[in-house]
Order: structure tokens, then C-alpha cells, then sequence
């Protein structure tokens, strides 16, 4: 079986990197790799970690994995943020359609299938316990491990990067490092579940990194919005997924770079990587708003990180040269 996308010049155009699958998506893929024991080995570890911590009010996100067949895409449903509050947002405020559209056709189990019903018609409870079980797993699960994650995500998208600037879009798609991968122009090729021919039509494609992720690639699009590159899902680890990662217990980077920044200020750089408003890195780093405030344009006068007004909050995330710093404390260690 293989997946073959077909692309024209058009589409090698518009085809990027992007830097996350979003919170929401990473939270529930887990949830499919916790269940599915044959998923890479470089989850065995998180695996064993995180297989007994499944709680109560978490048990509603596992209501929604399906008893066969493909699953619900949250990705379409409630976007791609990398931060919890803005992916609830984003499904609490879903419309109608939308909701119809991602619950239809989903074979859920009998015993789940009445709440899965209530989501789909825009229960305003259900869509609470939803939120619930998501921010609850994610804080079970995926925060103590994504240090290590952010900077595999980091990693990865920084080689792509790199290639693409070294040879463009053509060498990316040829350098991609998933096996069974291969570039024949015009066409994409990988092993792939069943027999699939996309052809792009000058969409472009998103070529995205995932922490929580099977072996291969997976191919996601979203069919009510056709305008809207799909994305090809790529596996970004490379080493066991454990607790804490490459950042000390701290939650900094290296030593070295927290004597350059400030140790406040070098977690600060790392929780940008992940975009965060100010009340959530204030959480994170356990100070006031007022210091988190002022850590934030420190480094955003540095250039580090950027900041920008989404409704009430203030969402941070690193650039360029923020991540630039933080990669090459990814692979020399000790260095600034």
C-alpha cells in the first residue's frame, strides 16, 4: 500500500514547513499511540510511564477513539495553537457544521456513542468535559515530556529549513529521513495504510513534525476547507521520549545559556517555543504577571521573541534567532 501525492509547480511553491501540529492535535495522537502498542519504540518508555495515569476526568478523550477505522480529525476541529486555552477556544466556539462534519461518520463505541452524539450537536456540557479531559491529559501526559519534544520539533523543522535553503523544496522533499519516503517528481511517495492518490491542485503542502506520532507519514486535510494546504505529518523523534528531556530540571536549556539570560529568562525563551500568553508563562515560571511581563521584553528587545495581542492576552512566541540559540544548545551542549 502507498500514499502518492502529486504535485505541480504551483504546489512545490507553496510548500512549506510548519512548526507544530498544535496542542489539541498532539494531545489526542498520544492518546493513539498510548493505545497502540506497535507504534515506535521511541514511546515505549513514555508509554510505560504514562499507561497508569489515565484519571477519571480524563476518560472522556478516550471516549472518542474509535472502535475501528479513521478517528476524529481535532486537528480541523479545533486548529493548530500550541497553547491549551486558544485550542478550547477554538472548539468551544465551533460552529454547527463543523462539529457535524468531524463526528459524522466516526464508529464509536455503543457505550460512548450517546455523549459523542451531545459533542456533535453542540452540547454546551459536553463540550466542557471535552475541554476537561483534554487540558487534563495534556498536563498528565504531554507537559512533563515536552522539553524534549519542543526540541525535537525544533530540530527537525530547523534541518528542513535548512534544506530548503540549501536546495529548495525539491531537496527537502528528497532529504525528508522517513523511511520507505521517496521523491520521484512529480510525485511523492510512502508507505501508507491503503492505496491513496492525492493530487494537491496548487494547494501546497504543509510538511509538519510530530512528537506523538507512528513510524511513517500520515496524510491530514481538511475536506470543508479546500482552499487550505493538507499537511504531511512526520515523525520528529529521534531519541526515547522521557520526562525532562535535554533541559535540566529547571526547565533550562544549559547552563550556559541561563548565565547569559538569566535562569528566569533562559525558561522564559524555552516556553516561547511552544507560543504562551503571559499569565501562562507567569504559571510556568512561578512569578508574578508584572515579572513575566518583564522577561518577555527583555528578550523581545533582544529579538529572541515576538509578541503579538490576541483578543484579551498576549501570546509570545520565539524567532528565528531565539530557536538558532536554542538548537545549538540541542546539539553542543555547554555552548552559547
Amino acid at each position: 500500500m502507498v500514499l502518492r501525492i502529486h504535485f505541480t509547480s504551483e504546489d512545490l511553491r507553496r510548500t512549506r514547513v510548519a512548526a507544530t501540529l498544535g496542542v489539541a492535535a498532539e494531545t489526542y495522537h498520544s492518546l493513539e499511540m498510548l493505545r497502540d502498542s506497535r507504534s515506535t519504540p521511541l514511546l515505549d518508555a513514555w508509554r510505560a510511564a504514562v499507561a497508569r495515569r489515565l484519571l477519571p476526568h480524563t476518560r472522556p478523550l478516550t471516549w472518542l477513539l474509535p472502535a475501528r477505522g479513521p478517528g476524529l480529525d481535532v486537528l480541523a476541529l479545533m486548529g493548530d495553537p500550541p497553547d491549551v486555552d486558544h485550542a478550547v477556544d477554538n472548539l468551544l466556539s465551533a460552529s454547527l457544521p463543523r462539529l457535524h462534519r468531524e463526528f459524522d461518520g466516526i464508529d464509536f463505541r455503543p457505550v460512548h456513542a450517546p455523549w459523542a452524539r451531545r459533542l456533535r450537536d453542540g452540547d454546551r456540557e459536553a463540550l466542557l468535559e471535552f475541554a476537561a479531559a483534554l487540558r487534563g491529559w495534556h498536563q498528565l501526559a504531554v507537559e512533563p515530556f515536552w522539553n524534549q519534544g519542543r526540541s525535537a520539533l525544533i530540530a527537525l523543522s530547523s534541518r528542513y529549513s535548512e534544506l530548503v535553503l540549501q536546495g529548495g523544496v525539491d531537496l527537502l522533499l528528497r532529504s525528508l529521513g522517513v523511511p520507505g519516503t521517496r521523491w520521484c517528481p512529480p510525485v511523492l511517495e510512502a508507505p501508507y495504510p491503503r492505496r491513496t492518490e492525492v493530487h494537491l491542485r496548487g494547494r501546497g503542502l504543509d510538511i509538519t513534525p510530530a512528537v506523538f506520532s507512528p513510524d511513517g507519514v500520515s496524510f491530514l486535510w481538511d475536506p470543508l476547507d479546500t482552499g487550505r494546504p493538507p499537511r504531511l505529518m512526520v515523525p520528529a523523534l529521534r531519541e526515547p521520549l522521557a520526562p525532562g528531556g535535554w533541559a535540566t530540571p529547571g526547565g533550562v536549556p544549559d547552563p550556559a545559556l541561563a548565565s547569559l539570560l538569566g535562569r528566569t529568562r533562559a525558561a522564559a525563551l524555552l516556553a516561547a517555543t511552544g507560543s504562551c500568553t503571559t499569565t501562562e508563562l507567569a504559571r510556568r515560571l512561578g512569578v508574578s504577571a508584572a515579572a513575566a511581563s518583564q522577561h518577555t521584553r527583555v528578550l523581545r528587545d533582544a529579538g529572541l521573541i515576538t509578541s503579538t495581542r490576541r483578543g484579551g492576552s498576549v501570546l509570545h512566541l520565539i524567532t528565528p534567532l531565539g530557536t538558532a540559540l536554542l538548537t545549538e544548545q540541542r546539539f553542543n551542549p555547554g555552548r552559547v
